[in-house]
């Protein structure tokens, strides 16, 4: 095999560029122009032969997308062409998964499903997503109405405040597939759409083969997002079982993901991602004052099993209470 053969199995041209002993750059496909047009273009038909090229592609949206980037039109067509064939459908989980996370580290993740949207590989490989796209919500709380938008807007917050945590970036991507399920008739409004949307959670969760660290902080997330925006109207009870329902004793970092999440959530909305968001700090106030509370000096009061259960919670509630 030449060289310039090797190349021209490469996925795209400005990565079929090499480089020999001298310096000299050997580009028989214009990698170094589509750099400078700032274009992302397939090198030869070779590319179909590949589906996971067309998640690399969106992988590389999401990372070059905020430099100008754009997919070259043909390119496009390719990739489409591959959808309505059916090769989409032989990549595995495992493959999708490692693609989809490595996407929501990048600068710009909303990239990746806009990408994928335009080739119809979003419907295929992620229905549950695609179908966010058209639903309206309320204006009055979401300026950019569709839902599909929001959801873009809230994973390009993610890489702002929690850069480098796929954790928080999935649960972002996942937070409201309950509007997905919202009856039309009852469009804009979305009662109930934190509960429908935890089995969509699940299923998607488990076709991809997540991890379970990344599963149950989405779970949480989805069913969750919304009293925590409420976080300021709650109880000290309530707060207690916010905090249960986390296991944020045991796993006070999770009540951090979860509470980064939910500010993406609110961020991400037309004209709105500047607001302050004090719900986070308030919750992991409530989580250090629980866990201040101390089990030897109730241990020292003769307090055991039942008794001591329930009282180590009313204190809990009461250190909530005084903050």
């Amino acid at each position: 095999m030449t060289l310039e053969d090797d190349l021209r199995r490469r996925d795209f041209t400005i990565n079929a560029i090499a480089q020999d002993g001298d310096g000299h750059l050997i580009d028989p496909f214009d990698g170094r122009g589509d750099l400078e047009r700032r274009l992302l273009r397939h090198v030869s038909p070779a590319f179909a032969e590949d589906p996971l090229r067309i998640l690399r592609a969106a992988r590389f949206m999401a990372r070059f997308a905020a430099l100008g980037f754009s997919v070259a039109p043909e390119t496009v067509a390719l990739m489409r062409a591959m959808v309505d064939n059916g090769e989409i459908d032989h990549l595995v989980p495992e493959r999708v998964w490692q693609e989809l996370r490595r996407a929501l580290l990048e600068a710009q993740p909303s990239a990746f499903l806009s990408t994928l949207r335009a080739c119809g590989a979003l419907a295929r490989l992620f229905p549950e997503i695609d179908r966010l796209y058209g639903v309206p919500q309320r204006a009055e709380f979401h300026p950019e109405v569709d839902t599909g938008v929001h959801l873009e807007m809230v994973l390009d917050q993610c890489p702002k405040i929690a850069p480098g945590d796929d954790q928080i970036a999935y649960a972002a991507l996942v937070h409201d597939l309950g509007k997905g399920l919202t009856p039309a008739a009852e469009w804009p409004r979305h009662v109930a759409h934190e509960h429908r949307g935890i089995e969509p959670v699940r299923e998607l969760s488990a076709r991809l083969r997540v991890p379970a660290e990344h599963r149950d902080l989405a779970v949480v997330v989805c069913e969750h997002h919304l009293l925590m925006h409420k976080l300021g109207e709650l109880k000290p009870s309530t707060l207690m079982k916010l905090l249960e329902r986390l296991d944020g004793l045991r796993r006070p970092d999770r009540v951090r993901r979860f509470a980064l999440a939910c500010e993406a959530d609110h961020r991400g909305r037309l004209g709105l991602s500047d607001r302050p968001y004090p719900q986070k700090q308030r919750l992991l106030a409530a989580l250090d004052a629980a866990r201040s509370v101390s089990t030897r000096a109730l241990l020292d009061r003769g307090l055991s099993g039942v008794a001591l259960g329930e009282e180590l919670r009313r204190e809990r509630i009461n250190a909530i209470a005084a903050l």
